[in-house]
């Protein structure tokens, strides 16, 4: 095997910025597009309806394929299918980039979220593998955790700049010297590993179902707001995600060479810390496109004057991620940290039940962006209880996990919280209240209904995980073990 050219402390480090950089284009390619849709619409011709398949034909796959791509990585490698999932998405944001037609940049965006799957879906696993260290872990988790959550908030600033000022086109473009320069990196930076081989895990029967029903359940989620919870499509096809995923389940029970073992989730803080990921990221994802929508069509903020209105939210979380995270974790424990981010989340939901019509950004939103560090708390802690049981032959399939039950919440929230709220504004209108008033109704019952998928999450952390036993330091590792 190759030496590294990079001393091994600074390999490692070198190794988290290559894979943070991919996660930050993951999350910011997720959000980048809603400053621009607009303009994408006139461009391209989208309908109303149509237009919201720019968002669901990435997150589609996305969401469906990380569970078999964490597989993959342990079988095949995962540096190997990380700088493959780089490449698919490198090369579909030029073709983005390059779209005439609606037709092809749908097209596009799905080839990105397979792209951004197949890489996304390990880097977790390669990073716990790095960081045997627990407090070197520790922090490499907290600058992990700082770029995905400020992606978001990056995305809708970048995108209102690119598109301000050059075109739609480039919101996609400007991928090409980000990816070709990551993978670039990457070369040297992570280590090679050999996978087990496909004969080792290849369960295609369990990949066909899991893969199949997480797509079906993401699309059933993401098309709730046009066809209504109770509808015949919403119902069937929700019911038939869920056979398929109890198919799975089973499947992996039985099958010699599972493509999920289910000892994975027997870990009380593992399968705890899905189960708070999936309410928390629901409540917090949903938070930004609400609040996002209530500054535009309630208070009139510009699609550019909101992305720089929501930067304290990014920069607060990164600094808490970033400066406290680690410390207080190592001190205190990665359990009590969640729970006192979660207290300070719940807060912010609350403080935002209460924002009137003609809100001030100062004395009305401002204080929710400082609340919202609790972000930079419970983030950090989830990943690090997410993975703390994970075998060195599994990582790559407890990242794909993790990752999974990320865009599940995330859709889920969205799904729900925009037709909860879309309903809410129905309802107030019909009642003779005018548009400013019916909306803010709306999203207050959004972000109520955020602030009890809070303390939820805050229950379970509270009734179900427990403080990890002390782990002795491990030294530093310099490539992923081979041969798993």
């Amino acid at each position: 095997m190759p030496s590294l050219s990079l001393s091994p402390l600074r390999s490692r480090w070198a190794a988290l910025g290559v894979l943070s950089a991919t996660m930050l284009m993951t999350i910011l390619d997720g959000s980048i597009v809603t400053v621009a849709a607009p303009a994408i619409q006139d461009d391209l011709g989208f309908s109303p309806a149509g237009l919201s398949w720019i968002m669901n034909a990435y997150l589609i796959p996305l969401g469906g394929l990380l569970l078999l791509a964490g597989r993959l990585g342990d079988l095949v490698g995962r540096r190997t299918l990380f700088l493959a999932g780089n490449a698919v998405f490198t090369a579909a944001s030029v073709l983005a980039g390059a779209a005439t037609t609606s037709g092809l940049l749908i097209a596009a965006r799905f080839l990105q979220g397979v792209g951004s799957a197949l890489a996304s879906a390990v880097v977790l696993g390669i990073l716990v593998t790095l960081f045997a260290d627990p407090r070197e872990r520790t922090k490499a988790i907290g600058v992990f955790s700082f770029t995905g959550a400020a992606g978001a908030s990056i995305g809708q600033v970048l995108g209102g700049v690119l598109t301000d000022a050059l075109s739609w086109h480039w919101i996609f473009l400007i991928n090409l010297p980000i990816g070709l320069a990551v993978m670039l990196l990457a070369l040297p930076a992570l280590p090679r590993d050999r996978g087990a081989g496909l004969a080792a895990g290849a369960d295609v029967a369990g990949a066909a179902l899991v893969t199949s029903g997480l797509m079906l359940g993401i699309y059933t989620v993401v098309k709730v707001e046009r066809y209504g919870w109770l509808s015949a499509h919403t119902l069937g096809l929700g019911a038939l995600s869920l056979l398929l995923l109890a198919g799975f389940t089973v499947r992996q029970a039985r099958a010699a060479t599972p493509l999920m073992p289910l000892r994975i989730l027997r870990s009380r803080n593992v399968s705890g810390a899905y189960a708070v990921q999936l309410l928390t990221l629901s409540a917090m994802f949903s938070f930004q496109v609400i609040v996002a929508l209530y500054m535009q069509q309630v208070l009139g903020y510009s699609a550019l004057g909101t992305g720089l209105a929501m930067l304290p939210a990014a920069v607060s979380i990164g600094a808490v991620s970033l400066l406290a995270s680690a410390r207080l974790s190592n001190r205190f424990g990665e359990r009590f940290v969640l729970v006192a981010g979660l207290v300070l989340l719940i807060g912010a939901m609350a403080w935002l039940t209460t924002v009137p019509v003609d809100a001030n950004y100062v004395t009305d939103l401002l204080p929710v962006f400082i609340l919202i560090s609790g972000g930079g708390l419970v983030l950090p802690s989830l990943t690090g209880l997410g993975m703390s049981s994970a075998r060195p032959e599994d990582a790559g399939l407890a990242s794909g996990l993790f990752n999974t039950v990320q865009q599940v919440g995330m859709a889920l929230g969205v799904a729900v919280m925009t037709t909860l709220a879309a309903s809410r504004v129905e309802s107030l209108r019909a009642d003779g209240r005018d548009t400013a008033a019916a909306l803010t109704g709306g999203y207050h019952l959004a972000f109520t209904v955020s602030a009890g998928l809070l303390v939820a999450a805050l229950a379970v952390s509270l009734l179900v995980l427990r403080r990890p036993a002390p782990v002795a330091a491990a030294a530093p590792v310099e490539s992923v073990p081979t041969g798993v």
